[in-house]
């Protein structure tokens, strides 16, 4: 347990770096290049090796979609509880979408690593693809409230490089094409890269924020959500699959993942407080470092055990 552990706070050290970095270097240190070198090429090496880790079978594509069905399942009743929480639209959209755009990617992939080993790479790897659905489909549409077009808005997704790569990445999978040991190497050393730039990256956008002003009914609706309710209902929902015990682990860890920085991105669009979402972020960043220990607990006496 000890060295799991050790596995994960490592991992956060990157976003401390990264955090250190911005705080040192200021506007020197950009958050855009930062975010245009990780999404336009690295990233795409991150989903073709977790696409060659393992052979796909019908269990790995049912992993995602029971993902959005979870998702789908505990929105319906948190949009109606927000309406009933907070009269303020922009709070009530925060509450009902926040808690479900969790960090599947930037420490999803890294934390199944260290819990699971890189056999888990091919689940998280789906999951995070399914989640790009769940931030540009449910949080646009939520987020926007409908101030702006849908279909622009999912138009400029098409053309991240991380789409037409999973194609290929599936495409190589499902027709079982050759790799080289070399070009696998490759691939493992760019997704490294792009997972340890992710990490770097969140680190440089919790500099610099101020939590004085979140809305304390906010907070805690939010973080209550994301770290009880969600894991809760999802063991609850998970317990009636068929699905091994070691996959249901990594759903209910991906699903525990803290809030993805893909909501700075749709709030700041938007307009609705992006301030108090980045405060979020950090807050929940911070708290699942404690709740770490919790959750290597349970996957190790539950789901590994």
């Amino acid at each position: 347990m000890i060295t799991t552990l050790l596995s994960i706070i490592f991992v956060y050290v990157f976003i401390v770096l990264g955090y250190m970095a911005k705080r040192i270097f200021k506007e020197d240190m950009s958050t855009k290049t930062l975010t245009l070198m990780s999404v336009y090429f690295l990233q795409p090496f991150v989903t073709i090796w977790g696409f060659s880790t393992a052979k796909l079978h019908s269990e790995h594509v049912y992993v995602p979609l029971l993902y959005l069905a979870i998702i789908f399942i505990l929105l319906i009743p948190t949009i109606i509880l927000g309406k009933l929480l907070f009269t303020d639209s922009k709070n009530r959209a925060i509450f009902s979408i926040a808690g479900f755009v969790g960090n599947t990617g930037n420490i999803g992939i890294p934390l199944g690593i260290a819990l699971f080993g890189e056999q888990s790479v091919i689940y998280t790897t789906l999951i995070n693809i399914a989640n790009v659905f769940v931030v540009y489909i449910i949080g646009v549409y939520i987020y926007s409230r409908g101030s702006f077009s849908i279909k622009d808005s999912l138009f400029n997704i098409v053309k991240i490089p991380i789409i037409p790569a999973s194609v290929v990445a599936i495409l190589i999978n499902i027709y079982d094409v050759p790799l080289s040991s070399q070009i696998q190497e490759f691939f493992k050393m760019g997704a490294y890269a792009g997972i340890v730039l992710q990490l770097f990256l969140l680190g440089t956008f919790l500099q610099g924020i101020r939590i004085k002003e979140l809305h304390p009914k906010l907070f805690a609706g939010t973080i209550s959500q994301k770290f009880i309710i969600i894991p809760l209902a999802t063991a609850f929902i998970l317990s009636f699959t068929d699905l091994p015990l070691f996959v249901q682990g990594v759903i209910f860890m991906e699903m525990m993942t803290p809030l993805a920085v893909a909501n700075i991105n749709l709030a700041s669009l938007y307009d609705c407080k992006p301030k108090d979402v980045t405060s979020l972020i950090l807050l929940s960043t911070l708290l699942f470092i404690p709740l770490l220990f919790g959750l290597s607990y349970i996957v190790n006496h539950y789901y590994l055990g």
